[in-house]
């Protein structure tokens, strides 16, 4: 699978099959599932904690590291996946719909290139 061929839709699925195979479905409630991807939200953050951006992009060059840094991220859309499945969540209408009450929010002619 290859994000240019594959739809949010097929993700779902197949997260949601490797859930039932193992008949995990009562234990994915949305708070549990809210609770186990901010776990490996903080796994993900450990990664770079205490590290400089050059630090960071040092370490991101070893192989390894990064194949790690790559697991904590699936793990985290895999729980993001799950729990919008479970709430019935549409992700593409959703985050259109906050990107544009973003844009409204942070027009570009007055928000390009400030942080804050």
């Amino acid at each position: 699978m290859r994000d240019d061929d594959t739809t949010i839709r097929q993700l779902r699925d197949r997260v949601r099959q490797f859930i039932a195979e193992r008949q995990w479905e009562r234990y994915h409630t949305p708070r549990n599932l809210a609770v186990s991807l901010i776990v490996e939200a903080a796994e993900l953050l450990e990664h770079f904690q205490w590290r400089t951006e050059a630090e960071v992009e040092e370490y991101l060059a070893e192989p390894s590291n990064r194949a790690a840094v790559a697991e904590e991220i699936a793990d985290v859309f895999s729980y993001l996946l799950s729990l919008a499945d479970r709430m019935e969540l549409d992700l593409a209408k959703e985050l259109d719909a906050k990107l544009r009450k973003n844009a409204l929010k942070y027009p570009a002619e007055q928000w390009r290139g400030r942080a804050h």
